[in-house]
């Protein structure tokens, strides 16, 4: 910045520039502050001219007073002061017998209040303002402190101080036409009033410089209207800026020790600044923390509920003579922190013992602490001046989040180990009771480290902080319901806050309550205030299209009629200007009723339309949880309802095993079990190949969602002792340790799911033990002391035990149901009895008795292997279809895949073989032969005489006409399932030609069907004869 030699540094160029008269030049033309005294003398009918002022304007002023009653000195200096222009000479000091000494008052600012005032004038500038307000002097201040809490720890920032200036200060286009420069921003009557009443402060407190503080302090005094209302829509008190800003220079006076720490009025202003500004860029607890009582006063906590008891804990343990350091300790977002923020909205109320009243809570940042340290000894200079200014004020209570990150951080000496620490510096005035502290961690990482280190816990007294219950968990949503909405700004129902604690607690199971809670309603607000905008552009975007013309026209009207108005008002006819002036606010009233109209179908209101209702909650725990939507959506007792006609159409063959599982899982889904418990724990017990695998496949796609959401283990797998820690993780110690286990960690991801341990009997007895305490308690511990919740699980076990008792029918008498309900069902019963007897041979008693269902699985028979058949058949012709082709089978060569792959002994495995073999590989032979293209249907046949099963495709003809039916026109050939056709004209009935071919076949739909084909006249067939109506399959 330029000076002038001899001079002081022209702070007044930069300021002067921006006030134009506001300032005045020195004697010897340079831009700067007066360096000499100027006086003015005072008579009785006139005062002084200062600059910025016209001639006329005190001639004027001069004569008006000349019949008012002669004014005192006081209140000469008041008008001269409230009057003039202001200018660094304006600010008049007291002086005896008439004379009035203007000194320059700028002359007493430090370099950062006269920063102030030059972003005060630049504010105003910008806002096109003809002078200086009040609120432009507080936007200054707030633009030169900067600081990451706001001005004066308001929160208040220069963003924040700009747009509020904007809604209360409408700008007056005529003042700022007269003014002559935009660089001419004099002050206005307030502004001078508070830099009087700056002076008058610093001189009050012994200082012989103006602080920032001491302008704010003015401002916080003032009183003006005005001002009341800018500093409401600040959020801000201006009771709090004043203690603040007294409490800052209170601090500064008792830091001062002698002349050399005061600012010196000889010394140059920026020399005056730095002496200034040192004092408070030097505290530790203004750069490493952050006040929870600050923050209380500014309402910027969430209301605490439900944990009285622990924060009146944390008091009491504040109360005592030595060792007053509480850690709060509890399971991540149980909401520690928030019973620090819960005393801070105390002592903010008053409602604490008086040694608290006046204590501050400050929470460390440690990180903020730790960072930027380079050299060795910095952190330490940090953490022991922190220590010193707290035992110097004597009324900070620190907060220390995750204390445990303390233990280690910033270690010097070998290997980090036994050295100097930040929890090793803290531990003397944590002992004395010098500095108290309020720690924070969990169970856990207290453990693992703050009680290896037993100086530093026997310093601190624990508060077990525990996970509130559902009724707590919906209180406190209940009452943080208004912050989100107005976050939001939409509507969240009763029923919302409800489901998210109950689904929360069911489908979130390794995370704890409020937290998991809060942030469910918290992202469900985020969609839906999301969904709602959306939703709104759209709308908005369809009305636009149907009101544009509409108010294209009004725009054109309105222009028309101003501009007819205007040259009316210039032409003087005042008539008709008065007629098109009603007519232009006519046309604007249509306007605005027309955005009021787009406003009401677009549905804008107090919270823009948007509301969390329960389906939003659904949708993002099933987001977080991995449960599909549409199962939470659906109507879980219709489900249940018809579980039986679903598996049935599945499960082929097992009606009863079908009926048992569903009634065991409509019991349990009525709230008769214990909520704690899984949803069911269940045996399959039968022959191999029977379906038990596959009923638990289906109950995981019908009940579960998908049949993804089912975790498969096979016991084989679990045969040795050792084995059996994979399931919850191996020991410490051992090789694996924290990699989890393969059962725990599976139900970790997918907490809703089915459990299949598939042939039970082949695992090692130890793992009873795990499954005997899963299927009880609905709980598991893995390896790293994280327990696991199973009670969303269906607990599924398959054995083959009793299958030889069902082979031999219970006794000779067969398994096979008769076709008498009743009957059956006592076969049923019969042949359960037998099985159970040799489970109870097997199992333990225990084991068996924490068993909610038993499911003995039949024999298949024929007619049940047929339809299985057709169900493998479909999977085959899926895949046909990704392929452009349609597959169907001939009666022969059905009744020959059935012959091949029907075991009574095995069940449906070898049906499956068979048709790997049979169909598969004839399909693919076809083929790579050319004999089926994209576009046939693919039909396998089979030849009785050679004993060969052969693929074959329906020409185009066929396949054009349908393939469900064909009839052989007149006089065409057609070659269709090897078969050769001849059509004759005429109806080949009336003929007495009523033959029909059949075959097995599947639609695109993958029905079964029957395809007929009437043939008339000549019938020849390659491989298979015509089967007559009444003897179709």
């Amino acid at each position: 910045m330029a000076s002038v030699p001899g001079a002081r540094p022209a702070f007044g160029r930069e300021l002067g520039s921006a006030a134009g008269s506001g300032f005045a030049r020195g004697s010897h033309g340079t831009s700067g502050f007066a360096t000499h005294r100027r006086v003015v003398k005072v008579r009785p009918d006139s005062r002084a001219i200062c600059p910025g002022e016209s001639k006329s304007q005190t001639a004027e002023e001069r004569t008006q007073k000349k019949n008012q009653k002669l004014p005192n000195d006081a209140t000469r200096r008041q008008t001269l002061t409230r009057n003039a222009p202001f200018s660094p000479h304006a600010l008049p000091h007291a002086q005896a017998r008439g004379e009035l000494v203007v000194t320059a008052v700028f002359e007493k600012f430090t370099e950062r209040a006269i920063k102030a005032v030059m972003l005060a004038q630049q504010e105003a500038k910008a806002l096109r303002r003809p002078e200086v307000g009040v609120e432009h002097i507080v936007m200054g201040l707030v633009a030169e402190e900067a600081k990451k809490g706001g001005w004066l720890g308001t929160g208040v920032t220069i963003d924040s101080a700009r747009e509020k200036a904007k809604e209360i200060v409408s700008f007056d286009k005529d003042r700022a036409a007269r003014r002559t420069s935009t660089s001419e921003v004099p002050f206005s009557r307030g502004a001078k009033r508070v830099f009087e009443a700056a002076l008058n402060n610093s001189t009050n407190m012994g200082m012989n410089y103006i602080a920032p503080e001491h302008i704010a302090l003015a401002v916080a005094e003032l009183d003006d209207e005005s001002l009341v209302k800018y500093f409401e829509m600040l959020s801000t008190s201006r009771t709090f800026v004043k203690n603040e800003a007294e409490r800052r220079l209170k601090t500064e006076k008792e830091k001062e020790s002698g002349p050399a720490a005061r600012p010196n009025t000889s010394l140059a202003p920026r020399q005056r600044q730095q002496q200034a500004s040192q004092k408070d860029e030097k505290s530790p607890l203004n750069d490493f923390c952050f006040d929870l009582t600050q923050r209380a006063r500014d309402e910027k906590i969430d209301p605490i509920i439900g944990r009285d008891e622990e924060v009146e804990r944390v008091i009491q343990i504040l109360a005592r003579r030595s060792k007053n350091n509480p850690i709060l300790l509890g399971e991540p977002g149980v909401g520690k922190t928030a019973i620090a923020e819960g005393l801070a909205l105390r002592i903010v109320s008053g409602n604490v013992p008086e040694f608290l009243r006046e204590k501050r809570v400050l929470s460390l940042d440690v990180g903020l602490l730790m960072a930027g340290a380079k050299e060795r000894g910095e952190l330490e200079s940090r953490v022991t001046g922190l220590i010193k200014e707290i035992q110097d004020k004597k009324d900070v209570v620190l907060m220390i989040d995750e204390v445990h990150t303390l233990i280690g951080a910033g270690a010097v000496g070998k290997g980090g180990g036994g050295g100097m620490d930040i929890s090793n510096m803290l531990k003397p005035p944590l002992a004395r009771g010098e500095l108290q502290c309020i720690g924070a961690t969990t169970v856990d990482e207290h453990r693992k480290y703050i009680e290896k280190d037993a100086a530093l816990e026997r310093r601190f007294q624990p508060v077990m902080v525990e996970e509130p219950s559902e009724e707590d968990a919906i209180e406190i949503l209940f009452g943080l319901r208004e912050r989100y909405e107005a976050h939001h700004m939409c509507e969240i129902t009763d029923d919302a806050l409800i489901a998210a604690v109950q689904i929360s607690s069911r489908y979130i199971a390794d995370r704890f309550l409020p937290d998991k809670a809060i942030d469910l309603v918290d992202e469900a607000g985020s969609a839906a205030r999301i969904k709602q905008y959306m939703a709104q552009k759209e709308r908005r975007g369809e009305v636009d299209k149907a009101t544009s013309m509409e108010a294209m026209e009004m725009w054109r009207a309105l222009k028309q009629v101003s501009e007819a108005k205007e040259a009316a008002v210039r032409g003087l006819l005042f008539e008709e200007a008065t007629l098109l002036r009603d007519r232009e606010r006519e046309v604007k009233t249509n306007l605005s009723k027309l955005g009021v109209k787009v406003d009401e179908l677009t549905g804008d209101g107090a919270y823009g339309g948007a509301k969390v209702t329960v389906d939003e909650i659904e949708a993002v725990a099933a987001m977080w949880s991995g449960i599909p939507v549409q199962r939470m959506t659906l109507d879980e007792q219709a489900i249940l309802a018809n579980m039986d006609q679903d598996l049935q159409g599945s499960v082929i063959g097992q009606e009863e095993a079908v009926s048992a599982v569903s009634r065991s899982l409509r019991r349990t889904r009525c709230g008769l079990k214990d909520p704690n418990r899984p949803i069911a724990s269940m045996l399959f017990a039968g022959p191999t190949g029977v379906g038990k695998t596959e009923l638990t496949k289906r109950l995981a796609e019908k009940y579960f969602g998908s049949e993804d959401n089912m975790v498969r283990l096979d016991m084989s797998e679990y045969m040795e002792r050792h084995s059996v820690s994979k399931l919850v993780g191996a020991p410490p110690g051992y090789v694996g340790f924290g990699q989890g286990g393969t059962l725990t960690e599976a139900v970790r991801r997918k907490p809703f799911t089915i459990l299949l341990f598939d042939e039970i009997e082949k695992a090692h007895p130890d793992v009873f033990n795990i499954l005997l305490q899963m299927m009880e308690d609905g709980r598991l511990t893995d390896s790293q002391g994280r327990v696991v919740s199973f009670k969303n699980c269906l607990i599924v076990l398959t054995s083959n035990v009793g299958s030889k008792v069902i082979a031999k029918g219970g006794g000779g008498l067969g398994f096979q149901l008769q076709d008498d309900d009743e009957e059956g069902s006592a076969e049923y019963k019969r042949i359960r009895e037998k099985v159970l007897d040799e489970l109870k041979n097997f199992f333990r008693p225990e084991m068996l008795n924490r068993l909610d269902e038993i499911v003995c699985f039949k024999q298949l028979e024929k007619e049940s292997v047929q339809r299985i058949a057709r169900l493998m058949l479909r999977e085959t012709a899926g895949r046909m279809r990704l392929k452009g082709m349609e597959m169907a089978l001939t009666a022969s060569a059905m009744d020959k895949l059935l012959e091949t792959g029907f075991d009574k002994e095995y069940g449906a495995r070898p049906l499956r073989r068979a048709i790997t073999s049979i169909i598969d590989d004839n399909l693919s032979e076809a083929m790579l032969r050319g004999v089926i293209h994209e576009g046939d249907v693919a039909v396998i046949d089979y030849d009785r005489s050679s004993d060969q099963f052969e693929a074959a495709a329906v020409d185009a003809t066929a396949a054009a006409m349908g393939v469900k039916t064909f009839k052989g026109a007149a006089n065409t050939e057609n070659t269709y399932y090897g078969v050769s056709v001849t059509g004759v004209r005429g109806d080949p009935a009336s003929q007495g030609f009523d033959v029909q071919w059949t075959s097995v076949g599947l639609d695109l739909e993958g029905e079964d069907f029957d395809i007929h084909r009437q043939v008339a006249n000549n019938i020849s067939t390659r491989s298979s004869s015509p089967v007559p109506v009444n003897e179709l399959p």
